[in-house]
């Protein structure tokens, strides 16, 4: 079991973020241009909000967030973000999300991980079927040229997901940042470029 109360999640109690999480988007948009100023973004599984916090910052005052959780999240201040305790795969949503923005996503990115059991074959599929179904979600509402991040389990199922993924994109990478524990099975993919077909 890992200590809880690592040095970034000491940080994030510090410096007001609600997850440890918001520090590998941060090491991410640090390398990555993933969030620019004025950017329409959703956050898939946002709960606690972490990313989101993160987000904002990022997308400034002219940008806008929608974040989406099944489990509740307080929300955060200002009339640029907006909460949805939905499923992702509601079909409503990407109409409620895109009228919200007043026009198509530039951002569609997802720290959501899966219920684990510890058996690696299981995790790494439900990993899988999370990020097909928030890319589910942003092929609805992402721009053409767009981005897409998502976390995914390491295994044969991240590798057949980053080939779909090329398929949609003009290019497609992992990222590991640094702020991801030691132990851990999680990575990042990136895809720029977004084509509609």
């Amino acid at each position: 079991m890992y200590k809880r109360k690592d040095a970034y999640y000491l940080q994030a109690k510090k410096e007001g973020y609600r997850s440890r999480a918001a520090y590998k988007l941060l090491q991410i948009a640090g390398k990555e241009p993933v969030v620019r100023p004025g950017d329409c973004v959703i956050d898939a599984g946002a709960a606690p909000g972490g990313w989101s916090q993160v987000l904002l910052s990022l997308a400034e005052k002219k940008g806008k967030v929608a974040a989406v959780d099944i489990l509740p999240m307080d929300p955060l201040p200002g009339e640029n973000f907006r909460f949805f305790q939905e499923d992702l795969t509601l079909p409503s949503l990407p109409g409620r999300i895109l009228e919200f923005f007043g026009r198509k996503a530039d951002v569609v990115v997802s720290d959501a991980a899966p219920n684990t059991t510890g058996i690696a074959f299981t995790d790494q599929a439900r990993s899988a079927d999370l990020v097909r179904a928030v890319f589910s979600l942003a092929r609805e509402t992402l721009r053409e040229g767009g981005t897409f991040l998502a976390k995914i389990f390491e295994g044969a199922e991240a590798d057949a997901v980053f080939r779909e993924l090329q398929g949609r994109f003009e290019k497609v990478r992992r990222i590991r940042p640094e702020a991801t524990r030691k132990e851990s099975f999680e990575l990042y993919l990136l895809g720029k470029g977004f084509r509609k077909t």
